[in-house]
C-alpha cells in the first residue's frame, strides 16, 4: 500500500478554546443638581415617581441636593440611567421648572 503524501506527518496542531473573559457593562450615576427654583416637594415627588423610593430617602436625597449642589440618585445600566434623565427632564419642563438631571459613568 503506497503512503499518500502528508500520511506520515504527525499532525501535532493543538485547538485550544480561550474563553473570552465577560466584562460587566459599565455602570452609571444619575445625578440631580441643584437650582434656585424648583421647589423641593417637586424634587421629592420625582424621586418618588420615577426611581421607586421612600418618601423619606427621597427627602434626605432633596436635601443633599440642596445642600451640597448635586447627589447621586442610583446607578444604573447606560439605557436605563439614560430613560431616567429623560423621564425626568422631560416632567420638570412639562411642569415648568429647571430641574437638571445627568448621567456619568461611574469608576
Amino acid at each position: 500500500m503506497a503512503e499518500r503524501p502528508g500520511d506520515g506527518d504527525a499532525d501535532t496542531t493543538l485547538i485550544t478554546k480561550t474563553k473570552p473573559k465577560t466584562q460587566k457593562p459599565p455602570l452609571y450615576k444619575v445625578l440631580l443638581l441643584n437650582d434656585d427654583y424648583t421647589p423641593m416637594e417637586f424634587v421629592v415627588h420625582v424621586l418618588e415617581r420615577f426611581f421607586g423610593i421612600t418618601h423619606g430617602q427621597a427627602v434626605e436625597i432633596m436635601l443633599t441636593v440642596h445642600k451640597k449642589g448635586i447627589a447621586v440618585v442610583g446607578v444604573f445600566s447606560h439605557e436605563i440611567a439614560e430613560t431616567k434623565v429623560a423621564q425626568v427632564m422631560d416632567f420638570a419642563r412639562r411642569n415648568q421648572h429647571p430641574l437638571q438631571c445627568t448621567m456619568e459613568k461611574e469608576e
